[in-house]
């Protein structure tokens, strides 16, 4: 989809080969997470923003906010007020998504495909089908 380069977390050597290595990084996961290993990859003033949440607190070392200046940030779905701004952004500078619109009655057969790994794009309902 246009990305020059990613990096898979589940070798543990990716945290060192990456140490200092990010201005930004935005965790999406909504999962438990050592975000102290995410914290050591970001440079000098470096953000991590989180907007996946986990069900459990996350354990922070503070010095991993105090070396390098680093820290966090968050963002919600904030109110209709925020969000109609952000699409009025979107629309005014041509951001859009990929996505894949289902019918209400494939919204079964979508899930199986979310649980099986084989989806490209964010399913968005059709409406219009309920």
């Amino acid at each position: 989809m246009g990305a020059d380069h990613f990096v898979i977390t589940k070798d543990p050597k990716i945290f060192e080969n990456y140490k200092y290595h990010f201005d930004l990084i935005i965790n999406t996961v909504s999962a438990p997470l050592d975000l102290n290993d995410y914290l050591q990859m970001l440079k000098l003033n470096g953000t991590l923003v989180m907007v996946g949440l986990s069900g459990q607190p996350y354990p922070i070392d503070a010095f991993n906010m105090l070396d390098q200046r680093r820290r966090m940030a968050g963002s919600m779905i904030g109110p209709v007020a925020q969000l109609q701004e952000m699409l009025d952004f979107s629309g005014k500078h041509n951001i859009v998504s990929d996505i894949e619109l289902v019918k209400a009655d494939e919204i079964n057969k979508a899930y199986d495909r979310v649980v099986a790994s084989d989806v490209k794009y964010r399913f968005v309902i059709d409406a219009k089908t309920f």
